[in-house]
Order: C-alpha cells, then sequence, then structure tokens
C-alpha cells in the first residue's frame, strides 16, 4: 500500500474551503433565514421586476435585510415580499418600501423610507405604503410616443 497522506491532507482543504463557503452564504447572504434577532416584515407590491430572493434591503443607502421569499397572491393578483430586517432597528409604523434601481445600468434594490409614527412596526407585521419598480422601458416608451399611459 502507498501512503496517501498529500491526498487526505488535499481532501481535508476541500472540504474546509467548502465549508467555508457554506458559511459565508448563511451569514452574509440572507440564505436561510433571519440572523439572531433579525425579524420578518412583509409588503404587496404591484410589480417586483428587478428582484429576487436575495435583493439587498436598504436603509439610507446602508444594508439592514435581505428579500427573502417572493410569491404571487392568486387573489389580489400583486407579488407578496418578505424580507428579514435587522433586529436592532425598529421601524416607525407608518413606514414606507420603495424599489429602487442603482442607477440606468445598475440593479434594483428595496429601499425603506421610515415614517414619523411613535409606534413601531411589530415583527410579521405589512408595509402598507409600497412602490413598484418603474420600468425603463415604459418611460422610454412614454418619452418616445409623447403618451401619458404608456
Amino acid at each position: 500500500m502507498t501512503d496517501h497522506t498529500t491526498e487526505v491532507v488535499v481532501g481535508a482543504a476541500v472540504v474546509a474551503a467548502a465549508a467555508g463557503f457554506i458559511l459565508y452564504a448563511v451569514q452574509f447572504a440572507g440564505v436561510g433565514g433571519p440572523q439572531g434577532d433579525d425579524y420578518f416584515l412583509t409588503a404587496s407590491f404591484r410589480s417586483v421586476e428587478g428582484i429576487a430572493v436575495g435583493t439587498d434591503v436598504r436603509l439610507g443607502g446602508v444594508k439592514v435585510g435581505t428579500v427573502t421569499d417572493l410569491t404571487l397572491n392568486p387573489a389580489t393578483f400583486r407579488a407578496d415580499t418578505t424580507f428579514t430586517i435587522d433586529g436592532a432597528l425598529q421601524l416607525p409604523e407608518d413606514t414606507a418600501v420603495v424599489i429602487s434601481s442603482e442607477g440606468l445600468l445598475g440593479g434594483n434594490f428595496v429601499e425603506l423610507l421610515p415614517g414619523g409614527s411613535p409606534f413601531n412596526l411589530e415583527p410579521g407585521s405589512e408595509i402598507e405604503d409600497t412602490q413598484s419598480s418603474v420600468s425603463l422601458v415604459q418611460l422610454l416608451l412614454r418619452f418616445v410616443t409623447g403618451s401619458e399611459d404608456g
């Protein structure tokens, strides 16, 4: 029998690297649900174009959460969205949520716009004030045709 020490060491290194990538995905990419004291919020949009599971949720340009689920509600024909929020962040109950763009060629993200209510959203609450994503193609068509209803 030959000595397979090198193969065992290389195999162990590969397994350790794979475990490191999985740990990174679970902790930093929002895979696997809320972390620690994070909590869920929901919102319903007319359109979630450009948003997917794993998309950033930002407040003031800072990532404070992640989109964890997108489903079509067959009763309302709206896209129901679930996202996690950092547990240290207490949002007023009149907070609005908007799908924003990073720029002309950038990706989309979910932006939180806190209101001024003295009462905070409870974990699992639904944010009622939503604004869907704006389609760049529809805006260009409105501009080119001069139409108001694209």
